[in-house]
């Protein structure tokens, strides 16, 4: 498939999911969302995380509000990102620093100590829609793609189900997969 083709496959893809996901009410995407969170906090490797970089939910996305609260809580030092020419970059964060608006109403932190990506135990990251094989296709900026390939934290997707295909999604030579995908589901692990 070429650069054309991936990117009209990917822009596809996004739309039916993004569609799908948009038509659940916020009641039901709230009663799911919290299934997803309660699934994401029994991982095994929460219990060792130290240092997390998490990303500040936005639109039909599951909310990660309550995620960032109780890491938070449970002393789990935190990152979330902001976008810095072009570039995914950890800002130290924690439940009501300021933030501030940018690309698509995402709130970004408005702190300026950057975390390492070398510090971080564990990466949460978003997406529109992913395989089984923990293929994934976010909103297509590829600043997950790029920052993932500086970590070597476990990388851990927290999506709704209907976001997990049964068929393959297409890749390109620098899509990233995750290490697993969390949904109110299922949790899904893979080796990348």
């Amino acid at each position: 498939m070429n650069s054309a083709e991936l990117k009209k496959a990917k822009a596809g893809i996004r739309r039916t999911v993004l569609a799908e996901r948009d038509a659940l009410s916020r009641e039901y995407r709230d009663v799911l969302g919290r299934r997803a969170t309660e699934r994401f906090l029994q991982l095994p490797e929460i219990g060792s995380v130290e240092t997390a970089l998490l990303f500040s939910s936005f639109g039909s996305e599951v909310s990660t509000a309550e995620l960032v609260e109780r890491l938070h809580a449970a002393g789990v030092a935190l990152a979330l990102p902001r976008i810095e020419d072009h570039e995914l970059v950890p800002i130290r964060y924690a439940p009501g620093d300021p933030t501030r608006s940018a690309a698509f109403g995402i709130r970004e932190p408005a702190g300026s100590e950057r975390v390492p990506f070398d510090l971080l135990d564990l990466v949460v990251v978003p997406g529109v829609a992913f395989d089984r094989s923990c293929g994934r296709i976010g909103y297509g900026g590829g600043y997950y793609d790029r920052a993932l390939g500086l970590v070597a934290a476990p990388a851990v997707a927290i999506a709704f189900s209907l976001q997990v295909l049964d068929t393959d999604l297409p890749r390109g030579a620098f899509d990233r997969r995750v290490d697993a995908i969390v949904t109110d589901a299922e949790t899904i692990r893979c080796s990348t």
